[in-house]
């Protein structure tokens, strides 16, 4: 069985930016453009999914005897 590759947020947000900058350059065919939009839309939604793993990590955060402890997160599905 393949492993599913682990994305690292700060990588797939610098390419994410990386490519907004070449479309904003306007020296893109339109070829390229819907080559660089696709690849953007993908690199979103793995930073919008890491996000919401991080959010939903930060909410099981309780305050116990004065002092924040992490409660530990389940992912379902």
């Amino acid at each position: 069985m393949a492993e599913k590759k682990s994305v690292d947020f700060e990588q797939s947000l610098e390419r994410l930016e990386e490519l907004v900058d070449q479309m904003e350059s306007g020296e893109l065919s339109l070829e390229a453009m819907i080559k660089h939009f696709e690849e953007g839309s993908k690199l979103v939604e793995v930073c919008t999914q890491k996000l919401n793993e991080v959010e939903q990590k930060i909410e099981k955060l309780v305050k116990k005897d004065g002092e924040l402890q992490e409660v530990p997160f389940e992912v379902e599905g």
